[in-house]
């Protein structure tokens, strides 16, 4: 009954919304070099207000949620989630209720897309995709793009930039970009504190939420030898974001 129900709520949105044109902005006018950083932050912290402002806490060794808000296959949720495919795939029916369909990295696309990115960076729903670019970027093999990738010990993050971290079996190194495609997750930096950044991501608990993670006093990812401090996620790039159109 319940995969009756999400299929037919998918196919009522997708009949009720019109193929939307595209969007690059949330102006619907071109938005300055010098204000699409601030943008950037703008979006993804009312998108994290939309799914209720929950923060992923690690309380011995279990992450816990505070507060418990909007899911993904919640109807506010998943019409949110919707709205993110939609943007990078104007035929898609993907919506919250879809929960075998990760979409952090469509979420990334989202909010780059609409903060004035433009063509400059390569939207996808696979992080892969871009954090390859963004190396490929530095190595000078594609200027095209907005996004430089930095390594860890060396780069502090700022406000806007993205930290990226491999999922799965295979550790990916930044020495091995661009690597093809593998498991990834990307934050957004929004806030910069003593020894922590905060973070939004999508697809975070079934959410948009906010983590915490532990830096170096410089704010770094990792201290000078490459450890890195989050126990708990392997982090190992840093996409800096150029803001360049």
């Amino acid at each position: 009954m319940r995969h009756a129900a999400c299929l037919a709520f998918a196919l009522l949105l997708a009949g009720c919304a019109a193929t939307p044109p595209p969007i690059e902005t949330i102006t619907g006018k071109p938005i300055p070099d010098d204000q699409v950083k601030q943008t950037i932050l703008t979006l993804a912290l009312t998108e994290w207000a939309n799914f209720g402002k929950q923060r992923v806490y690690q309380e011995d060794g279990v992450e816990v949620i505070k507060p418990v808000g909007v899911w993904e296959d919640d109807r506010k949720g998943s019409v949110l989630v919707a709205k993110y495919w939609k943007l990078l795939d104007p035929d898609s029916q993907l919506t919250g209720y879809d929960c075998e369909d990760p979409w952090s990295a469509v979420f990334i696309s989202y909010v780059m897309r609409m903060a004035g990115a433009g063509n400059r960076f390569p939207y996808s729903e696979t992080h892969s995709d871009y954090i390859n670019a963004a190396r490929r970027h530095g190595l000078g093999l594609e200027p095209g793009i907005a996004i430089a990738a930095e390594r860890i010990e060396a780069y502090a993050p700022q406000r806007g930039d993205l930290v990226c971290y491999w999922r799965g079996r295979q550790p990916i190194l930044y020495d091995e970009l661009p690597a093809g495609r593998f498991a990834g997750h990307c934050d957004i930096v929004v806030g910069i504190r003593p020894s922590e950044l905060e973070v939004i991501g999508g697809n975070v608990e079934n959410a948009v939420a906010m983590r915490h993670i532990p830096a170096t006093s410089d704010d770094h990812l990792a201290g000078p030898d490459g450890i890195v401090l989050d126990p708990d996620h392997p982090y190992f790039v840093v996409l800096r974001v150029e803001y360049l159109r």
